[in-house]
């Protein structure tokens, strides 16, 4: 990192942090825990990692109901909208990775999408308690699930959960209505139930999202301890919009924004049923805790992409897929947690994952403005593919938490996986009845793991400032989308090596928080997309640097900012690139689609009773369209921002997203080569909640 550009950072922190010294006048919040990175309640200012806990009371103040509206503010993190699996998925980048299967995505203490992908599309966000985001590999209790990072939504228990009505409409006709419910205890059991559904549109002419969702959570004391089963449901269709190809160094003009080369009725439909049960008791000094959960998820698939922006014959191709997954995961561990120097975490668990995908593709012809969408009834079918899969993740885990003293903290963790696959992948050629495919299995044995510290060299009342560092080691399977183009050939596992040190420190009486980190993380074996297939990337390295500060400005104005610079590239990987698709060292180059700089700062004022309002601001910095980073796209900024009015029991907002209305590429698709999602339209919408 040049001079410049760290002096530049630096003061920019300075002047985020001269911000706190408005905040002088406010009560002390209310504690605020994590259990993603050490499965016991823990200070986030203890832990030796970068990891953020978003309320949901913050989420209310904000007016945020998905995912990437509430992590808009954390340093680190953007969820790009949309994407392959359609306009109601999204494809996360930290730590500079922008990949829909590097991070973990865990609802409640459950990988939510098992050992295959993670399910965003099915997320709700009705009736959260917190998020915690945690940077960087997933604490060893998880297993061989992600590099980057951990997402973990917490909902409310039945004793915290006030009932609740919402009704919403905007534009496009987009509207919905849900409802958090907190049931009458029954034979002991305390109970919630939610229901969450409606409609989105968009500017793009068929395009739209259609959602339901039912969530079942009850709670009761069994033999001693504590024993929940949670039973969810949701089903939702999409209408899928079309990505833009590039032709040069930008996007193809000849394309018009707001088209859609789909075929007419082209759909990507998620159903998923998901059972979790969870057992808490004691142990002797230790609590025994247990979960085992059960889901079972299908995709069904109609759409199509332009080949290349022409009007040659057929200038696009598609396909019909109906993918079906069936999860199951087990964990069960001891922990220590009580009041002495020690905490320990000792356990086992298991990820089932088994998935079979069915379908066949064809090519037809569109005009690039998308006015003559061919029916399904024209497009017979060029070929039969099936692929089956099946993974099964093992692990023994310990972890521990040393702190011989208030001010220092040693923590560490170590893993055994054991990981098996198998996979069969077979085309018929209708045309000429010819078969082709094979199958492979292999299994891989290895250890994982963690060790980090945390030194609070400073320290008054509640307030502190503390040096922490942590180096993780991990790796995880290959990837699997399901996708016609996959192959019977099991990819090489990806494994990484990471980095992390920083400060971290709360200041005047714990009402502000700040937080600067650095981190690299060198990998082997990413798995990218090359002329249309999935490969193993070679080697790359993620460096860069992250802040974020958060205050309470007064009583009822609070303050979110974030920054992070963000350095990804290639460091050895051979791969098809160019018009020419020709075997090219990559070296050096940047990867597509992350921008150099990110940063976000917010204002929300949330009082009890009266006027309510926030206004937010992102900035992304320049990125390249491509790996061959022939392509540079300037950077932009969004706003978005909320006004309304609380009464007692009753709140009517008017929320604006993308209020710029910039159109700019914010997801390479992994399906159609060389094609570009763009940002959604302007989105203005109404919603009216009461609370009884």
């Amino acid at each position: 990192m040049s001079s410049h550009r760290a002096n530049r950072i630096l003061s920019g922190g300075a002047c985020l942090c001269s911000l706190g010294l408005f905040a002088q006048t406010l009560p002390p919040p209310s504690a605020v825990v994590e259990v993603t990175a050490t499965r016991f309640p823990e200070d986030p200012a203890k832990v030796p990692g970068s990891i953020t806990v978003i309320t949901g009371q913050e989420l209310q103040d904000r007016g945020a109901m998905d995912l990437r509206t509430a992590l808009a503010l954390c340093a680190g993190i953007t969820l790009a909208p949309g994407g392959d699996s359609g306009p109601a998925s999204s494809i996360p980048e930290l730590w500079g990775l922008r990949e829909f299967d590097a991070f973990l995505l865990v609802v409640d203490g459950t990988p939510w999408g098992g050992t295959f992908n993670p399910a965003l599309s099915t997320l709700d966000l009705e009736n959260v308690e917190r998020i915690e985001v945690q940077r960087g590999a997933a604490p060893v209790m998880y297993g061989a699930t992600s590099f980057v990072g951990v997402i973990h939504v917490i909902h409310r228990a039945a004793a915290d959960t006030v009932s609740s009505a919402r009704v919403w409409a905007g534009g496009h006709g987009s509207g919905g209505a849900s409802a958090n419910l907190r049931l009458p205890t029954w034979a002991g059991v305390e109970s919630t139930l939610t229901l969450d559904g409606g409609k989105t549109g968009f500017a793009d002419p068929r395009t739209e999202i259609r959602r339901g969702t039912l969530a079942w959570r009850n709670r009761t004391d069994l033999a001693g301890g504590s024993f929940r089963l949670d039973l969810s449901g949701a089903w939702v269709d999409t209408n899928p919009g079309s990505p833009i190809p590039q032709l040069g160094t930008g996007l193809n003009p000849k394309v018009p924004i707001d088209t859609n080369q789909n075929p007419a009725g082209a759909f990507v439909n998620d159903r998923r049923l998901a059972l979790a049960l969870g057992y808490d008791h004691s142990a002797g000094t230790a609590v025994w805790s247990t979960t085992l959960s059960l889901s079972r998820a299908t995709q069904g698939v109609f759409r199509g992409f332009l080949v290349d922006g022409t009007t040659t014959s057929p200038n696009a191709h598609g396909w019909r897929e109906t993918v079906e997954t069936t999860d199951l995961y087990f964990d069960s561990h001891l922990a220590w947690a009580g009041s002495g120097e020690w905490k320990v975490v000792l356990g086992a668990d298991h990820l089932h994952g088994q998935g079979v995908g069915r379908g066949g593709d064809f090519d037809y012809d569109i005009a690039l403005d998308g006015s003559n969408p061919p029916t399904s009834a024209s497009l017979p079918p060029a070929a039969a593919i099936r692929i089956d899969d099946q993974r099964d993740f093992s692990g023994l885990y310990a972890f521990a938490e040393w702190e011989p003293l208030d001010r220092f903290l040693v923590e560490g963790g170590v893993r055994f996986n054991h990981t098996a696959e198998s996979r069969r992948a077979f085309t018929l050629d209708l045309g000429s009845d010819a078969l082709s495919g094979g199958s492979d299995a292999k299994i891989f044995t290895r250890l994982s793991g963690s060790l980090g510290l945390t030194w609070s060299f400073w320290k008054e009342g509640k307030d502190r400032l503390a040096f922490f560092g942590d180096y993780r080691t991990t790796f995880k399977p290959s990837a699997i989308d399901f996708g016609l183009d996959s192959q019977a050939p099991i990819l090489e596992p990806e494994t990484a090596q990471s980095y992390e040190a920083g400060l971290k420190g709360t200041f005047l009486d714990g009402r502000v928080s700040a937080e600067l980190a650095a981190f690299r993380m060198d990998f082997k074996n990413l798995v990218v997309t090359s002329s249309g297939v999935l490969i193993n990337g070679g080697k790359e390295r993620f460096q860069g640097l992250e802040a974020s500060l958060a205050c309470r400005l007064t009583g009822d104005l609070s303050l979110r900012a974030a920054y992070s610079h963000h350095d990804s590239r290639f460091t050895d990987s051979v791969q098809d690139a160019g018009p020419l698709a020709v075997p090219t060292q990559l070296a050096g180059h940047r990867l597509e689609m992350t921008p150099y700089q990110l940063a976000g700062v917010g204002l929300i004022y949330a009082p009890r009773t009266g006027f309510i309002g926030t206004l937010e601001a992102n900035r992304t910095g320049g990125f390249y369209l491509d790996k061959e980073n022939a392509a540079p796209q300037n950077g932009y900024t969004t706003l978005a921002a909320s006004t309304g009015w609380r009464g007692k029991g009753w709140e009517l907002r008017v929320t604006g997203q993308n209020l710029t209305d910039k159109r700019v590429p914010v997801a390479a698709s992994e399906l159609g080569d060389g094609q570009y999602y763009l940002l959604p339209a302007r989105q203005v919408n109404t919603s009216l909640r009461f609370r009884f």
